[in-house]
């Protein structure tokens, strides 16, 4: 089989948004880590505290991800990055919901970069709460595959705006990471294991998870804006950020009221991630 007859293939995972992974992540963010009741809102992004990828160990591939060739293709490329996502939130999702998440794949695509080959994989999630027809959020996944990098390669920056009305700093130490992969259970290794990670995919030190910083971004936003209603919001990562490298968290509300650009920067002040938040 072709990678490209992937597209159209599905899964489905039930769960319940339970109370402790909530608080798990509170105390993560140095907030209280009490266990919130039945009915408060989940927070932007904490979605992925669920519908966790759970595998039998011999199921998992070298690089702690489940072998290829189930959900997503075989891609045959070593590395795998979580290259961006769209979201509508369409309604809250909250403690104590049961949602099903519908996973379609809606592309595979194979191009050529601009140091080797690459191959994009975009998913679609649909989250149902029980009995419902409409989704109360949707996500498109975009994740990307490439190459070992060639000795010496580093990724090209783009430097970022110099001044943001809203910044924030963050030191991301490795408990930090290690937390984060253990709510989320993420156990691609390049988010805890020094050596693979330097020895095996060529990066300088541990990988901050996409995630983890799309979700400080609206973090962010929630501390300066803590009424904001979103609508949408889509982010894109453009460079890996290394721990123990500090960086900045920045945002800036539009003039129109509804919109707010989000970005990262890293310790050489170039951007490691962009992002767009729309309110109603």
């Amino acid at each position: 089989m072709k990678i490209t007859d992937w597209v159209g293939r599905t899964e489905e995972v039930t769960d319940i948004i339970s109370a402790t992974p909530y608080a798990a992540l509170s105390g993560l963010f140095d907030r209280s880590p009490e266990r919130p009741p039945a009915g408060t809102p989940l927070p932007p992004l904490w979605h992925w505290l669920y519908f966790l990828s759970i595998h039998r160990r011999s199921e998992l591939a070298p690089d702690g991800h489940a072998k290829r060739g189930g959900f997503i293709p075989p891609i045959a490329l070593p590395r795998r990055m979580w290259a961006g996502s769209r979201f509508e939130f369409r309604r809250p999702l909250c403690v104590g919901d049961t949602l099903t998440r519908h996973s379609t794949i809606l592309d595979v695509s194979e191009k050529e970069g601009r140091k080797g080959p690459l191959v994009f994989v975009r998913v679609l999630h649909e989250y149902l709460l029980t009995g419902e027809s409409d989704p109360a959020l949707v996500e498109f996944h975009d994740i990307v595959y490439r190459g070992k990098p060639l000795p010496g390669e580093t990724a090209p920056g783009v430097k970022a705006p110099i001044e943001a009305p809203w910044e924030k700093n963050v030191v991301p130490d490795d408990v930090l990471l290690f937390r984060y992969s253990a709510l989320t259970l993420n156990s691609h290794r390049i988010h805890y294991d020094w050596r693979y990670t330097t020895e095996h995919e060529g990066y300088p030190g541990l990988i901050v998870h996409g995630p983890l910083l799309a979700t400080l971004l609206l973090e962010l936003l929630r501390e300066h804006h803590p009424e904001a209603e979103l609508a949408d919001f889509e982010f894109r990562a453009l460079r890996p950020l290394f721990a123990p490298h500090p960086f900045v968290l920045c945002g800036a509300p539009q003039a129109d009221g509804k919109t707010v650009r989000l970005w990262v920067v890293d310790h050489e002040g170039n951007l490691g991630m962009e992002a767009t938040a729309s309110l109603r």
